[in-house]
């Protein structure tokens, strides 16, 4: 398989084939964001979860084997790995926006598999509590090497760093961009990490829980502000976030996706400034655009993003961002681990993020301009219907 197509020469082989990149060796460690929009809602915008699911789309591990066409990995090069393959043919890949592409191949979105289920065949051959070797192929050029003084697990956290990076972009952050950040959970936080890193003088981060906040105050947020989920308290808590930025509020990030975080961001951005939503919280919101409009606040979308792993990789190696204080979990893949994963993950507490640990395996290989991922998942989350069961009990 080609860069996110199937295209074929005149024999009916694949060109991707011949070109193959690379194999990842099974990861010692590897992430899967238990997300509450696909996870407990079972929608993200319009991505639906319809049928049992396997997660994971924040992966890094060590290459096994290259293709003659690779120039770039060399087997035992540890990467990180861009979890979206997109069409590279349609305007939007043409115009370097392959993350809006319709065509997009992305790990755990429905209805694509995460990587380490990324077949039908593969996904039947899995049974809980029984190890077996998967493969993901993946091009070349989403593979990314890391540096000595990066570890698996950081290298697996440039996925939801990515996020913040992306909307910092999109917001054109820089020295003279006080932020304001609606939500201190794991997008807020990678958010505020990433704002600092492109030089916001001045950030404030709101949020309804206590420990949340903390962790945001012992990361770096310049004042943080807790909130109700009371919308009629909204003019109130605006007064409160200005206090406490004393300043303008030149760009707000909305990284929950709420009536209620959406109408304090446009309430509380100042004249002229712009309102970045990441958060999906809610597929549709009730929120004051028109105020908002007649004093030209920009609100722009962000989606994923494009074109982030080097500089988060960077920002890594500098140590200009540390995304180790993130990693508050570790889980394995028993069934019991599995329901422990969800349970904590569900019920907020101290949990920022959950590290699922892989085996290692060896891997066979595959050539061409794709990656081959290849571990042993132990109790693999397959998402059958036992483990779809058991989530729709819990919502």
């Amino acid at each position: 398989m080609g860069k996110g197509g199937m295209s074929q020469d005149g024999d009916g082989r694949g060109e991707g084939e011949e070109n193959m990149a690379a194999g990842f060796l099974g990861l010692t460690t590897s992430r899967s964001n238990l997300s509450s929009s696909l996870l407990l809602k079972l929608r993200c915008a319009d991505f639906i979860v319809k049928e049992p699911m396997v997660i994971g789309h924040e992966c890094a591990g060590i290459i096994d084997e290259v293709g003659p066409q690779v120039k770039s990995l060399v087997p035992g090069d540890r990467v990180a790995l861009e979890p979206g393959i997109s069409c590279w043919r349609c305007q939007l890949c043409k115009e370097g926006r392959y993350n809006l592409c319709p065509e997009m191949k992305f790990f755990a979105t429905p209805p694509v598999h995460g990587f380490s289920c990324q077949s039908d065949e593969v996904n039947r051959k899995i049974h809980l509590g029984q190890p077996e070797l998967v493969e993901v192929v993946h091009p070349a050029d989403l593979c990314f090497k890391l540096p000595d003084n990066v570890s698996l697990e950081e290298g697996a956290m440039c996925e939801p760093l990515s996020v913040g990076v992306h909307a910092c972009r999109r917001a054109d952050i820089g020295p003279e961009s006080n932020v304001l950040v609606m939500g201190a959970g794991p997008i807020g936080l990678v958010t505020m990490l990433a704002a600092r890193a492109f030089g916001a003088p001045r950030i404030v981060i709101v949020d309804v829980d206590d420990y949340r906040l903390s962790v945001a105050k012992d990361l770096g947020a310049d004042e943080i502000v807790k909130v109700s989920t009371n919308i009629q308290d909204v003019a109130e808590e605006v007064v409160q976030i200005h206090k406490a930025m004393g300043a303008r509020v030149d760009v707000s990030f909305d990284c929950a996706g709420f009536d209620k975080t959406m109408s304090t961001a446009l309430s509380a951005t100042s004249t002229g400034g712009k309102v970045c939503l990441v958060g999906m919280g809610h597929n549709e919101m009730t929120v004051p655009l028109t105020p908002a409009a007649a004093r030209e606040v920009d609100v722009v979308g962000v989606f994923r993003y494009k074109n982030t792993w080097p500089i988060c990789i960077e920002f890594l190696r500098s140590g200009k961002i540390d995304v180790k204080p993130l990693i508050t979990h570790r889980f394995g893949f028993s069934q019991r681990e599995v329901e422990e994963a969800f349970e904590t993950s569900a019920h907020g507490g101290t949990a920022i993020k959950g590290d699922p640990m892989l085996e290692r395996a060896s891997s066979a290989g595959r050539v061409g301009e794709d990656v081959t991922i290849a571990m042993t998942v132990v109790g693999a989350l397959e998402g059958d219907d036992r483990n779809m069961e058991w989530i729709r009990g819990r919502l």
